[in-house]
């Protein structure tokens, strides 16, 4: 089988994904698993992706426009209606059966960004009552809440019982929650928020980008999704999308300098970053020149899936790696979230985000419609004149 024809059954299990792993409940209709370990948390970022799922499953004939409508319609429904909010926030765990809060997880800025877009490109695409749902929805996020006023940085993290904490002091993959702020009809923030955060310029084998924190693949990739930056240069003349394409290459080839430290790592196996691993979820796996992660040998494929719109000429052997030589890394949902050959591990579950972010970047890459249909938007037209 060639790896063009691999990522297209990819594209489609990650479609499944979201289409059966959504709540079918009146209370809670939309939800969606935050991965398939846990069959009661749901994670709002799940759903930003599944709504932004939505209009690909039309356009490649995978479900019906009306039956697509109807989901996006009574998701944001419940959003607007019966899911709890913090001046426009949203809790990042969810019941997938109540809709109440999980444990004790934070009211988050990055995921009600994630979800937001979702909202956003469902009612772009299909217009109408959706997108004045979204409007709704979007309107009432106090985005000035969240700003730590001294520091001009969004705060990291709030809950009822620590308050906040934290900042976005510097480049990750919260791109989206400029563009979503500055442009708020109702609450915006002043366009120097995205002013504030810093830029750490690293290099690795000749190759110069800004680096994330722990250099995370996905931090790379998330706002990408939604945001086409490939002819747009900022204020400090960037190319984030440019900055994407190199991050993406130092990763590779930080994978290929270190397979003879772990048996997972190879020039067909790379993409490190936040996964699955054989000792449960880490946020802080990454690679070089970032300064701040540490590593066990675990990969997950979504790591290079979703850089295919930045490197697909690396993307591809690496897929058809992972789908000729490791049976145990496919199912029902097509890769499976990472695996490890020093541990003889492979996951066993699917993971909201990770499904997204690939299914998201393989449509980039195959058809741009996700960067065209949000590009026609209002919001970001603004937002990219602004900034």
């Amino acid at each position: 089988m060639k790896a063009r024809d691999i990522l297209m059954l990819e594209e489609k299990a990650c479609f499944d994904f979201f289409i059966n792993e959504m709540s079918q409940r009146n209370e809670t209709y939309g939800l969606i698993l935050d991965n398939t370990g846990n069959k009661e948390a749901s994670s709002i970022a799940s759903v930003g992706f599944g709504l932004s799922a939505l209009p690909v499953g039309v356009e490649r004939g995978w479900i019906k426009k009306n039956d697509a409508k109807n989901i996006a319609v009574k998701t944001l429904k419940t959003f607007a209606r019966n899911i709890e909010h913090i001046n426009g926030f949203y809790y990042h765990f969810l019941n997938m059966y109540t809709g109440k809060r999980m444990w004790t997880c934070e009211v988050s800025i990055i995921d009600t960004a994630l979800f937001l877009m979702g909202a956003l490109t469902a009612g772009e695409y299909f217009g109408g009552e959706i997108y004045e749902l979204f409007e709704e929805i979007y309107s009432r996020v106090n985005w000035r809440w969240y700003l730590n006023k001294e520091k001009n940085q969004f705060y990291m993290g709030y809950t009822k019982e620590r308050g906040f904490w934290g900042s976005w002091d510097h480049y990750a993959e919260q791109l989206i929650v400029y563009f979503l702020s500055i442009v708020s009809p109702t609450y915006s923030v002043d366009v120097s928020v995205y002013d504030s955060f810093e830029r750490f310029w690293g290099e690795y084998n000749g190759i110069k980008h800004i680096y994330t924190y722990t250099g995370s693949i996905f931090t790379y990739q998330f706002s990408h999704a939604w945001l086409d930056f490939r002819n747009w240069k900022d204020k400090y003349n960037v190319n984030w999308y440019e900055n994407s394409v190199n991050a993406s290459k130092t990763n590779w080839s930080y994978c290929k300098d270190n397979s003879n430290v772990f048996k997972t790592f190879s020039e067909v196996s790379w993409g490190v970053s936040a996964c699955d691993s054989p000792k449960g979820y880490k946020g802080g796996f990454g690679a070089l020149p970032a300064k701040e992660f540490k590593n066990d040998g675990t990969i997950p494929p979504y790591g290079a899936i979703g850089s295919v719109a930045f490197v697909p000429d690396l993307v591809y052997p690496t897929v058809l790696n992972y789908y000729s030589n490791y049976p145990k890394l496919w199912g029902k949902y097509g890769f499976k979230d990472a695996y490890n050959l020093d541990e003889n591990w492979f996951s066993k579950i699917y993971i909201g985000v990770d499904k997204g972010i690939s299914l998201l970047m393989l449509e980039n890459h195959l058809s741009g419609l996700i960067w065209e249909i949000v590009s026609q938007n209002k919001y970001i037209q603004k937002a990219f004149s602004m900034l």
